[in-house]
């Protein structure tokens, strides 16, 4: 009986073992109804936000200097600036970039955005607002915050700053959590050059690009490059150690369907939910981020940093990282 009892633990233990492998490290854990959900820009995060709701850049995203409360701040005579890489954008007075996020509504306007999350993206005041050259003044309007105050909505969608701008002209708000865009003077969500959409969105959710120094590497659909966490795991089951503050520099990527793809390995090719509850994409079954840092396409100021952040390369491979 004592042998019997073994062979059988060996075998439930085999099975178990086997159904792991399946999970995340063999061509049948790849099936393309795990491959669901919209591509995402630089930063490729499911759902709303990074996991709360409220977008990347949340709490400790305000810089030092910037607004630390909720309370809307004026913008004065708005302004349309030209940007080498979103085109024209929606500025306030002094030059500050707005942006629009993606959980709010414009009809009828609403905010969605407080707490935390109007710290970092502090609302734009709608008092003594003026409309500039280029900017339709009909399309101004506000909307009643939850705390009362009087917030500005172009074309209905509620108007923010993100504090980590430090001056004027900075975009680096961006794609933030994949629900952050730059303001048109229309109100529309400014897009990358080379986008083919309002959203910013290109012709491939994940393709791969040609580094001179890289070599083969992965990029979103906005050309941003694509980066592995050294401390991440991705057998038996994808997990993220990415969280909080981290996020903030290094958004998930959210799943991009199989067919969305150009140039990427099939094989391990899935998302998975993190402990946030949202989803996130992997490639062979590794986590898969952009990084907050990374201005425009092509720039890979992610590569190597801390020794922990690396480049994709199609299979899934980190790229010029230490041999583990």
């Amino acid at each position: 009986m004592k042998t019997t009892w073994r062979s059988a633990s060996l075998a439930a233990s085999a099975v178990a073992v086997l159904a792991l492998t399946t999970a995340c490290g063999s061509e049948s854990g790849t099936s393309s109804s795990q491959n669901v959900g919209a591509t995402a820009p630089a930063g490729g995060i499911g759902g709303v936000g990074v996991g709360t709701g409220v977008g990347s850049g949340v709490g400790s995203g305000a810089s030092a200097g910037a607004t630390t409360g909720a309370d809307a701040q004026g913008a004065g005579e708005l302004a349309v600036s030209a940007n080498g890489g979103l085109g024209k954008i929606l500025t306030d007075g002094a030059g500050k970039t707005l942006y629009r996020f993606d959980a709010d509504t414009a009809e009828p306007p609403k905010s969605n955005c407080d707490g935390d999350c109007a710290t970092a993206w502090p609302p734009v005041s709608a008092d003594d607002i003026s409309a500039g050259d280029g900017i339709d003044k009909s399309l101004l309007g506000e909307v009643t915050r939850t705390d009362g105050t009087k917030q500005l909505t172009v074309a209905g969608w509620p108007a923010y700053y993100y504090a980590k701008d430090a001056k004027a002209g900075d975009t680096t708000g961006q794609g933030v959590g994949n629900k952050w865009f730059a303001l048109t003077p229309e109100g529309k969500k400014a897009k990358a050059a080379g986008s083919s959409s309002e959203s910013g969105t290109a012709q491939a959710g994940l393709s791969v690009r040609k580094d001179a120094n890289l070599g083969e590497i992965v990029v979103d659909k906005n050309g941003m490059t694509v980066y592995r966490f050294l401390k991440d795991k991705a057998w038996p089951e994808p997990v993220s150690n990415c969280n909080g503050a981290c996020l903030e520099k290094w958004p998930a990527v959210a799943p991009v369907a199989f067919n969305e793809t150009e140039g990427i390995q099939e094989k391990g090719y899935m998302n998975f939910t993190r402990s946030d509850g949202t989803k996130q994409q992997t490639i062979n079954c590794s986590p898969i981020y952009t990084f907050s840092g990374d201005k425009s396409p092509g720039d890979v100021n992610g590569q190597g940093v801390g020794g922990t952040w690396y480049a994709v390369a199609p299979n899934g491979k980190l790229v010029g990282a230490p041999e583990q």
